[in-house]
């Protein structure tokens, strides 16, 4: 009989320690160390596995002709788009996203879709009973679609059951955390459980031939719960984003075998269940404040997508010795970055001001062209300026206070054109890549002085009083310091 062997393994990250201890020294967490037995693995003996032959493969050439992977639509374009064109016969995704925010929604409305269109889709829950649901297919509309309902965590009677007859062409289990399998003895959960449940249906996929989506927990920090190895079997990471105060759903790539990863999907929360949303920048801006100091519309890219969001930002004085500096769906060290730049080399005066930066609509922003953006909202909120409402902004900053050119800016400027507006600020360098069929008005700027003079000079003519702070920097230098504009003053 084997020997029983117990570790201490994270349910952080996995790591596996021979005692327990108050800390993780693989991920740093504390108070993580559960202990199993991970006998189950290895309880067949020594003596027998070293006499096991393995067993020859054939090998092929790199020469040989690659058939592309058929692929099954789902029904809604959105989730096409962030997949790569649909769901990839034995793939497997792993979907993550914050408690309550509609993932059990989604797949729910993704199965009924498939079951109408005449595939087999089983919904398999491991948290909820059949009824509750039912209740929400009741809700959402699709009580008469033909999906396969099942309430079950044994992940052998699963494979079990949908072994026999047609092999479904999509099966969701919902969610991974609640799966356990005779393998391993561990409590549902936990890292051992988690890698073994999810290693069983991955071998299941790929026998089979079905796509399984799995759904995965997150920590209070955002990152899917269980071992980091699940994030590498699987063959797509999905995040569901979004604010619960926000309408607001977007459906992102973290990683994908069969497609793009810096695709986005965009849907909107209605009483109905989600619906697509075909044309994201008309609904971002749908809420706009027009002539409200602080506010500036950044033309971004989504993978191939152009989207145009609002940026906030509110510049305060403040009371405290070290001032606050918040930040809501944009990097908080870029950020640091752009308000450095903007005392260094404009001479705004920031250090005792509280500032807050907020991206409207509950869309994360990943790359650096929000820079332009985001320093004329700061600007502008400091000297009390209204920008122009017809205007977008896109364009990294350098540390020298150099406005950099940025990709695809044809496709920036075509979607504001197509959305009313009539003016865009872009980098210097950027000029030439557009020519004259733009449709909008071009106002290029090579360094960060001349944009802030000009809002300067715009909040000074509306009200003296809240843009005294702020210098008038001198154009004819790309880079000044903040002393020579104090002698300007003088």
């Amino acid at each position: 009989m084997a020997k029983s062997a117990l570790s201490f393994v994270c349910q952080n990250c996995g790591a596996a320690y021979n005692r327990w201890q108050g800390k993780c020294e693989s991920c740093g967490e504390w108070n993580t160390l559960a202990e199993e037995d991970t006998t189950g693995a290895t309880s067949m003996p020594v003596s027998i596995r070293s006499k096991r032959k393995g067993r020859t493969f054939a090998l092929e050439s790199l020469s040989g002709k690659s058939q592309d992977a058929p692929r099954l639509s789902s029904g809604m374009a959105e989730l096409d788009r962030v997949t790569g064109g649909g769901f990839v016969r034995g793939s497997v995704l792993l979907v993550g996203g914050d408690p309550g925010i509609g993932k059990s929604t989604l797949l729910t409305q993704t199965t009924s879709l498939l079951a109408r269109a005449g595939h087999r889709a089983v919904y398999i829950s491991g948290e909820e009973a059949i009824a509750q649901v039912r209740l929400r297919a009741e809700r959402l509309g699709l009580a008469d679609a033909p999906v396969q309902l099942a309430s079950e965590t044994s992940v052998e009677d699963i494979v079990s059951t949908l072994s026999e007859g047609a092999v479904p062409r999509l099966i969701v289990i919902d969610s991974i955390q609640t799966m356990w399998t005779d393998t391993v003895e561990s409590a549902p959960g936990t890292v051992t459980q988690v890698r073994a449940s999810a290693q069983a249906l991955i071998r299941f996929a790929k026998k089979s031939g079905a796509a399984i989506i799995l759904v995965g927990h997150v920590t209070k920090d955002g990152q899917i719960a269980g071992p980091r190895v699940v994030e590498h079997m699987v063959d797509a990471v999905l995040s569901f984003e979004g604010e619960g105060s926000q309408q607001f759903r977007i459906l992102r790539a973290v990683k994908n075998r069969f497609g793009p990863t810096d695709e986005i999907g965009v849907f909107e929360m209605t009483g109905l269940g989600l619906r697509e949303v075909t044309n994201p920048s008309e609904l971002f801006l749908s809420e706009r404040d027009l002539g409200t100091p602080g506010t500036a519309v950044f033309a971004g890219i989504e993978g191939t997508r152009p989207v145009l969001v609002e940026l906030q930002a509110l510049v305060a004085p403040t009371s405290l010795g070290t001032p606050r500096r918040a930040v809501v769906g944009w990097d908080p060290s870029r950020l640091s970055m752009v308000l450095a730049v903007l005392e260094a080399h404009c001479g705004v005066k920031l250090s005792g001001h509280d500032v807050y930066l907020n991206v409207a609509g509950g869309l994360r922003i990943h790359e650096p062209a929000a820079d332009l953006a985001a320093a004329a909202a700061l600007v502008s909120s400091l000297t009390n300026a209204p920008l122009p409402t017809d205007a977008v902004y896109f364009g990294e900053i350098s540390l020298s206070g150099v406005v950099r050119p940025v990709a695809q800016t044809a496709a920036r400027l075509k979607e504001a054109a197509k959305l009313g507006f009539g003016r865009a600020v872009l980098p210097e360098s950027a000029r030439g890549e557009v020519g004259g069929d733009a449709g909008l008005t071009l106002n290029a700027v090579g360094g960060l002085t001349s944009l802030v003079a000009e809002i300067a000079a715009r909040g000074l003519k509306g009200n003296r009083e809240s843009a005294a702070s702020v210098p008038i920097p001198d154009t004819r230098e790309k880079n000044a310091t903040p002393a020579r504009f104090r002698r300007q003053e003088g």
